[in-house]
């Protein structure tokens, strides 16, 4: 993200992650900062549809079959076989069109960090490589009748509903990313999600000395409170992890009850806190 900020001169956090979330992995010339975020969807993606789908056609093949996976996998929680599920799509066949899209380079796979063997059947999970990828099989081309016709109005009320979830996945990873920046004498070594059939979190981490790091990212306009720890303790505790620091990323900070229990073991993080990613 920061060549992104540099190329388009973007100095706040916030906007960063309001435009990556959409615009990001791809050049797009210049981006008007002033401009509210659904009319530049407009300008640079609707009015330019043809040429985009062309272009993404080009690198996907454009097989119906990849095209609903990756719509499946934008929209829901990675997993492979929800994804598969959504798509309507066997396992077979399925299983063959994502390693081919991996092979594509489209999406990438991270496996789950299983905790016990009981959950050796905890499925994958898929990323998308870019933002913008993620953006256009989530928001375009799942309604690309009205798009191509002109009319804007079913993407623009998607756009409303759904795109704070959008930010909020760049806003963790960013999350997992500045984690790797603030362990400086104690390097961290394994960073990602962890989940399994029961339970998600969004950070789990290792340092060098084997410190255990979970974390919980909310991209909320409200102040995070005390039971977010909680729920983060719970979590980690019904997965059998059994955590050194718990770290939270908030982006409109914390409660004060929250900040007077701020130690070591307990790491609150803004979205100020962001500004060396910039």
């Amino acid at each position: 993200m920061k060549s992104f900020c540099h190329e388009h001169k973007i100095d706040n956090i916030q906007k960063a992650i309001e435009l990556f979330s959409i615009f990001g992995g791809v050049e797009w010339g210049e981006i008007d900062l002033a401009v509210k975020p659904f009319d530049l969807v407009k300008k640079l993606i609707l009015d330019d549809y043809t040429f985009i789908r062309n272009d993404i056609s080009i690198t996907t093949t454009g097989l119906p079959l990849y095209h609903s996976i990756l719509s499946a996998i934008a929209l829901g929680d990675g997993r492979v076989h929800s994804a598969l599920k959504h798509a309507n799509v066997n396992i077979e066949v399925g299983t063959k069109a994502i390693d081919e899209l991996l092979k594509i380079g489209i999406i990438t796979k991270e496996k789950p960090r299983v905790k016990s063997k009981n959950d050796y059947n905890v499925s994958n999970k898929l990323h998308f490589n870019t933002p913008f990828m993620r953006f256009w099989f989530a928001f375009v081309s799942p309604i690309f009748k009205g798009i191509k016709e002109g009319d804007y109005k079913e993407i623009e009320d998607r756009f409303n509903k759904r795109i704070s979830e959008f930010e909020g996945y760049i806003f963790e990873q960013l999350s997992q990313e500045f984690l790797k920046t603030s362990f400086v004498d104690d390097a961290i070594v394994e960073n990602g999600n962890y989940w399994d059939k029961d339970t998600e979190i969004d950070i789990y981490a290792k340092s060098r000395s084997k410190k255990v790091i979970v974390g919980s990212c909310r991209y909320t306009n409200s102040k995070i409170k005390k039971s977010e720890l909680t729920k983060l303790q719970e979590k980690a505790q019904e997965a059998g992890i059994k955590a050194d620091i718990f770290v939270l990323f908030a982006k409109n900070g914390f409660s004060s009850e929250l900040k007077s229990l701020k130690s070591d073991a307990l790491r609150l993080y803004t979205l100020k806190s962001f500004k060396s990613l910039l």
